[in-house]
């Protein structure tokens, strides 16, 4: 003793009555933590529902889960200062019956860590992510309460932080925001409580906000339209070759996007009437909807569901049309490809009897110069079925060939809703010979009473 009294220490400090107020502070910090567990946890939708139901506490609850940035803020200094605070106690008793040494510092710490991190970090933070709504609806009014009371000096505290910190600081601060729910959901896989499919699903979502119309739209290149002036007979035949249930109608080019016609429509126009197949499809459209191409997804899906419309024309940012994006191609950026009847699943390579190769329009240029041990140009396209567009300088039809590094690339036919080229015929060139039913870039057969000034490569519809 007489050393801590040559530090300064008075001797015969009350060791028990500090031992319990430390041990009274943990606690408080321990409810604290139990509070900023389940404040951080609770939905305000949810909570709102229970103020509706006329539950206890339920509307303090809601306004606290309205402004919980500023609570949580509140609650983290009050845990902070109960912590520290029996800290401090601690050392005192252990520096009153250690001496001021190392010993008691060693004690001091060992003791509040263990305390600290089983008292405050796990169970009651386990308790309050257990018991989320039931323990928030009792803390609820106490916490309001204490954020008209204390919340000046926390906001000091913030502002005097960032007032030191180098770069621009956070006005609410760094340290309150909720558990990313991204995490939560990537957690919930590792512990089994969602399948992967069900997590890549739940990312999608979250990724729908910051996808824009362009990424999804079906490109221009890529549509089927029909001009003005063209007799419902002759979209009949379109509709019928394309599979699609809806084609833009344009004027004077594919820029001058006037409507859209439906097959509903003209199968009830034309049934029982014969005359009515001559009639324009200007006629029969109905007004075409347009979106910019920057528009977001998560925007246009909820207008289209309150419109009732499933298709809708993109516009690029000089007016042009861009594309157009129809409800399921939105619906696949969460769920993945939609496929049908039509939908035909192959392997990426079959090899064939004759020595040819069968692959995938959207195989990797690299992977079919792999197959064939040829180096194929793969500076601006990605795919098979790209190469051969740009080998003919146009898009593909079925049947259309062209020869690239030695190799004949052959289109096969379409399938699927969106009809494009589904797969293509690979084989090794023999010097001036081309295979039966291919010319240079030319198809190898008509498609029945084909209207050349009417083909457009199929878009989604």
């Amino acid at each position: 003793m007489a050393t801590v009294a040559a530090a300064g220490v008075p001797a015969g400090l009350p060791d028990l009555q500090l031992l319990v107020f430390a041990a009274g502070l943990v606690v408080l910090a321990g409810l604290i933590a139990m509070t900023e567990a389940a404040l951080a946890a609770i939905s305000p939708a949810r909570a709102a529902e229970l103020a509706r139901d006329g539950a206890r506490g339920a509307r303090a609850l809601q306004a606290v889960a309205g402004d919980v940035v500023r609570h949580l803020n509140l609650l983290l200094l009050l845990r902070l200062l109960a912590e520290l605070t029996a800290t401090t106690l601690v050392a005192l008793v252990a520096v009153d019956t250690f001496g001021a040494g190392w010993r008691a510092a060693l004690v001091t710490a060992g003791a509040m860590t263990v305390v600290s991190f089983v008292v405050v970090g796990v169970a009651p933070r386990t308790l309050g992510r257990q018991h989320a709504y039931a323990a928030g609806r009792v803390v609820a009014p106490l916490v309001r309460w204490l954020g008209r009371a204390l919340n000046p000096l926390a906001s000091l505290l913030i502002l005097i932080g960032n007032a030191v910190t180098p770069g621009k600081g956070f006005r609410e601060g760094p340290f309150a925001t909720q558990v990313e729910l991204r995490e939560l959901v990537d957690l919930a896989e590792q512990r089994g409580v969602v399948e992967h499919g069900e997590r890549q699903m739940i990312h999608s979502v979250f990724a729908l906000g910051d996808t824009i119309a362009r990424e999804v739209m079906v490109p221009r290149t890529e549509m089927v339209w029909i001009e003005e002036r063209k007799t419902l007979a002759q979209a009949l035949a379109l509709f019928l070759r394309s599979g699609f249930s809806r084609i833009p109608v344009i004027g004077e080019n594919v820029d001058d996007v006037l409507g859209v016609l439906y097959l509903k429509d003209l199968i009830r126009r034309t049934q029982g009437d014969p005359g009515a197949r001559q009639t324009p499809v200007a006629e029969l459209m109905r007004p075409a909807t347009f979106v910019p191409e920057s528009k977001p997804v998560d925007d246009l899906l909820s207008e289209m569901q309150a419109a009732r419309n499933h298709l809708v024309i993109v516009v690029d940012e000089y007016g042009g049309t861009g594309g157009l994006v129809t409800i399921e191609d939105i619906l696949e950026e969460i769920v993945g490809e939609i496929t049908d009847e039509y939908d035909v699943e192959r392997p990426p390579v079959e090899h064939l009897a004759d020595g040819a190769v069968r692959v995938t329009a959207r195989l990797p240029v690299e992977n079919l110069g792999e197959l064939f041990d040829t180096e194929l140009p793969a500076d601006e396209v990605e795919t098979v079925g790209g190469l051969l567009a740009q080998a003919l300088g146009r898009v593909p039809i079925p049947g259309a060939g062209a020869e690239v590094a030695g190799l004949w690339l052959i289109a096969e036919g379409t399938t699927g809703r969106r009809n494009r080229i589904d797969t293509v015929l690979v084989s090794r060139a023999e010097p001036g010979d081309a295979p039966d039913g291919a010319g240079r870039g030319e198809p190898g057969e008509p498609r029945g009473n084909h209207n050349p000034s009417e083909e457009r490569q199929p878009a989604d519809a």
